[in-house]
């Protein structure tokens, strides 16, 4: 029996440092050696400091800019909630009867119209996502922006179409998904038009 339990303490040892030390080394090894930008977080860097990343959505406060998908994370220490909280993604997984649900969507309606004018809020603007960090939006809900940037910007408005289509991305490969755009990206890129001015 002793030597049971022996064999037993060496497998669950031998098991523990092949699959949570070597594997996980090989894996954070093969990410820095072949993927390195997208295994650090995809981090944008602009003048020395990071503006944000490629692939976590975060708010946009400015009307001067692309606005993105509404998020419903929450600070994963008090459970209260707190939009683009990176460290806890996830979705609010109201039903559509809830009436917390129907409230954060006229919420959400209410943040966007000054961006859509009298346009129907498209649900992507309204709803959040399953992940609440969604860092793109269609390219209908970008195009769906641009006047009102256009306006207070001063920006013509073929400009800025121009930039949301240069941006733009097709379906995953050419089979899922609509046409996107990444928001940092095109605010970035939109803030440097805005700089030129």
């Amino acid at each position: 029996m002793v030597m049971d339990i022996w064999r037993n303490v060496r497998l669950a040892v031998v098991t523990f440092v092949l699959f949570a030390v070597i594997y996980s080394l090989a894996v954070l090894g093969i990410g820095q050696l072949v993927f390195p930008w997208q295994a650090n977080g995809s981090l944008e860097v602009r003048q020395g400091k990071v503006v944000g990343s490629m692939l976590i959505g975060q708010k946009v406060t400015s009307l001067d800019l692309f606005h993105g998908r509404p998020s419903a994370t929450a600070n994963p220490a008090t459970g209260k909630p707190e939009p683009y909280a990176a460290n806890n993604s996830g979705g609010s997984n109201l039903g559509p009867t809830n009436k917390a649900l129907v409230q954060e969507v006229k919420a959400n309606i209410a943040a966007i119209r000054p961006m859509i004018g009298s346009a129907r809020p498209p649900a992507n603007l309204v709803e959040s996502s399953g992940s609440g960090l969604d860092p793109e939006i269609t390219l209908q809900d970008a195009m769906l922006q641009v006047p009102a940037i256009a306006r207070r910007t001063g920006i013509a408005t073929s400009t800025l179409r121009q930039l949301v289509l240069r941006d733009a991305e097709g379906p995953t490969i050419g089979l899922y998904g609509p046409w996107r755009v990444n928001v940092l990206r095109l605010n970035l890129a939109l803030q440097s038009l805005i700089n030129q001015r």
